[in-house]
């Protein structure tokens, strides 16, 4: 907690985390960017000699303002509206404050844009480009076949980065070519992986995963200290490979996920289908990805139609 908070502050913060995580079930990523939209909030508050429990409606609005002053993104600020309308619904609804204050605030419009994709051709060198050694350093080679794995897994089943992280090796049948994901708020989902990453996952726990391993871990991946490969680490590395591949695009494990979406609508896929295999919670998540199909069928007939 940021430092100079009245305790009675930190308590209701605490209080209110505990509520997302354990009551609303909610990913540790999103309790942590709540937790932290309503930390500013109430250092503003503090230095305004106000507080999360008596701030007006006007104040709340000049919070925001100042958030637009310092230039923060507007999808930044729109989840902080919401998170701040979150808080004061619980709050209200467990008697810890009287009033919402909040009830009246506004979320700025946020652009949809449509997500980066790559070609087919283009995720496939993604997913082949890790190489080891043959002979030589065998925790190099572990290295190659971990990130060949891992990125088998984020475009071939269309994994959250933070799912990769999560595995471990009773989630992973490669016989049957499934894989028990623990998805957005703890929900779990069994999906497919392809022969590919079959393939590549067996050559991992073969030949890899004993290299790299904790002693007496489940984990399924490593970083190179030998501790859980994070979801920093993996962004690294997918990002590491697409630039050596894809110079000038920045490509991160959601555009693997959004690629692994879109070619899948692109070859007949039923969109509820596609809904399940992602975990979306709603199916107009998913349809953002008809979007992207629909201007590849455009730009197809723009380069084909002798007429177009």
């Amino acid at each position: 907690m940021p430092q100079g908070l009245p305790p009675t502050e930190i308590e209701l913060l605490r209080a209110f985390e505990d509520h997302l995580a354990l009551e609303r079930h909610l990913s540790p990523n999103t309790v942590v960017a709540y937790r932290g939209d309503l930390e500013q909030l109430a250092v503003f508050l503090t230095r305004d000699r106000s507080s999360l429990g008596s701030a007006p409606y006007p104040l709340l609005r000049r919070f925001l303002a100042q958030q637009h002053t310092l230039g923060y993104a507007r999808a930044t600020i729109a989840r902080r509206v919401g998170a701040i309308r979150t808080f004061y619904r619980w709050a209200v609804s467990t008697g810890r404050i009287q009033e919402n204050p909040s009830l009246l605030l506004g979320r700025p419009k946020v652009v949809n844009r449509l997500p980066t994709v790559l070609r087919p051709k283009e995720a496939d060198r993604l997913a082949e480009a890790p190489h080891g050694p043959e002979v030589g350093d065998p925790f190099e080679r572990a290295i190659a076949l971990r990130d060949r794995a891992a990125l088998e897994l984020l475009y071939g089943s269309g994994l959250r980065v933070g799912e990769v992280a999560t595995l471990t090796l009773e989630r992973i049948d490669v016989r049957r070519g499934r894989v028990l994901v623990l998805g957005k708020g703890s929900k779990e989902r069994e999906v497919p992986i392809s022969e590919y990453a079959a393939d590549a996952l067996s050559a991992y726990l073969r030949h890899g995963r004993s290299a790299m391993a904790a002693e007496g871990s489940r984990q399924l991946f490593f970083n190179r200290r030998r501790r859980g490969f994070s979801e920093r680490d993996i962004r690294s590395m997918v990002e590491r490979y697409g630039a050596t591949l894809l110079p000038g695009r920045r490509v991160t494990p959601h555009t693997l996920r959004h690629s692994f979406a879109t070619h899948l609508l692109e070859g007949g896929a039923d969109i509820r289908a596609v809904q399940e295999l992602l975990g979306h919670a709603s199916v107009a998540t998913t349809q953002r990805y008809t979007h992207v199909s629909r201007s590849r069928l455009f730009e197809a007939y723009r380069q084909s139609h002798p007429r177009a």
